[in-house]
């Protein structure tokens, strides 16, 4: 007797790779299910809607499967407009507004931040870029039930629990592995505006690593710095430097001088550097003099560098660099904790059992009644489990590493 499928994937090749999947009828037919990894997402189905701009696939009709026209109320009135319902299973259900007739072909194509156009035929790579990869992944809905199946029950560790704690610790789990473990990394491009301030992302939680950008591409580190700070309050103060306040009795905020002197200061006054007109002047002028910081009395690295830097201006919410880099292309890569939106609670399989250690250890170490032994090999359980995680999401390649250490052994010649 063969044995039933069992296979985890569960996309065709065209969804996966074109992003795409259709249906010929072969009557006329109103609702049609999709089966795509992405959910399908719908603001509106009208292309002039401010809201269309959130949908994450288009939809496409053809009477003869060549020429392909999107469904709006021009192209295809009378199926428009279509609603979208997310079915229990993931599955995505689309209701036309009427029958489309038979013998024609429905085709709904994932789209990128720039739209895909099945239209047009240019369907590979134009696909939503959530759909690529996900198979290294399993999702936060997935960890709950797979627990629920191989921990909890009659003559298991734990004979019942509630679907929420389970949740609850699930997504703790989450949120601490995103810090340490899992690949939780995100990046944004921003330019710098004249403000010299941009603003901390919605879902960050710390910053890994901020670069300037180049005319080639290339990656320039920005350190943070030390020269200055950002005060959160700066009062209004009398002149005898009391703090006054308004009708309400409270203080009066007024700007701050420590930043509006750093957003304005020479830079090369601060890192050493000559520029070209100061070496025309030559060294022996007062500029020379000017250099107390990383010339005068030795280089010192901290300061003795052209990348610029940056702060972290918590009242404002914002990001404040040095004024040598208004205008510069900025790339800033940051930690989220996983729960931010739905897309994020999603953790990579390498990582799964350790998860499962996470639950299970915090559910029997929050439960009256538990061995302490119990707790205890739990709590190792975990450690192991966790550590073991960490080793395989470091993604260390041997090739790699030997290539870096090749310049180890480079002779300087002099």
């Amino acid at each position: 007797m063969p044995m039933p499928n069992g296979g985890l994937i569960t996309e065709t090749n065209a969804q996966y790779y074109a992003g795409a999947q259709g249906f010929s009828t072969t009557a006329p037919q109103q609702g049609f299910t999709f089966t795509f990894d992405t959910p399908l997402n719908l603001g509106d189905p009208d292309p002039a809607a401010v809201d269309y701009a959130l949908n994450n696939f288009k939809l496409y009709a053809s009477s003869d499967g060549i020429t392909y026209l999107e469904v709006d109320a021009v192209n295809w009135p009378a199926q428009f407009p279509y609603t979208l319902e997310v079915q229990p299973n993931g599955n995505s259900f689309i209701n036309l507004a009427g029958n489309l007739p038979a013998s024609h072909v429905l085709v709904c194509q994932l789209k990128t931040i720039d739209g895909g156009s099945f239209g047009s035929r240019d369907a590979y790579g134009m696909t939503t870029e959530e759909n690529y990869g996900s198979y290294a992944y399993v999702t936060l809905q997935d960890i709950v039930n797979n627990f629920i199946v191989g921990y909890v029950g009659e003559q298991k560790l734990i004979p019942n629990i509630r679907r929420s704690d389970i949740i609850f610790h699930a997504k703790r789990g989450l949120q601490e592995f995103s810090y340490d473990t899992l690949k939780s990394i995100k990046s944004q491009e921003l330019t710098i505006p004249p403000s010299l301030s941009v603003i901390i992302p919605q879902d960050y939680v710390n910053y890994v690593q901020m670069s300037r950008i180049d005319d080639v591409g290339v990656k320039h580190i920005i350190y943070p710095t030390r020269l200055t700070s950002n005060p959160y309050n700066a009062p209004v103060q009398d002149s005898k430097g009391v703090p006054t306040q308004n009708s309400l009795g409270a203080n009066i905020e007024g700007s701050s001088l420590t930043n509006a002197r750093w957003k304005s200061a020479n830079q090369n006054d601060l890192t050493g550097l000559y520029d070209i007109d100061m070496l025309n002047a030559g060294v022996y002028n007062y500029f020379w003099y000017d250099f107390n910081y990383g010339r005068r009395y030795g280089l010192d690295p901290e300061t003795s560098q052209m990348n610029g830097w940056f702060t972290i201006n918590e009242r404002e919410g914002k990001f404040s660099f040095s004024s040598d880099l208004q205008g510069e292309l900025l790339i800033l890569d940051y930690i989220s904790d996983g729960l931010a939106v739905d897309t994020d609670m999603k953790i990579p399989k390498m990582a799964e059992e350790a998860i499962y250690m996470h639950i299970l250890y915090n559910i029997l170490a929050g439960r009256a009644n538990v061995p302490e032994y119990v707790v205890a090999r739990y709590k190792k359980e975990r450690r192991a489990a966790l550590r073991n995680a960490k080793i395989r999401l470091s993604d260390i390649k041997l090739e790699e590493f030997t290539q870096v250490m090749r310049g180890k052994s480079k002779w300087i010649k002099h």
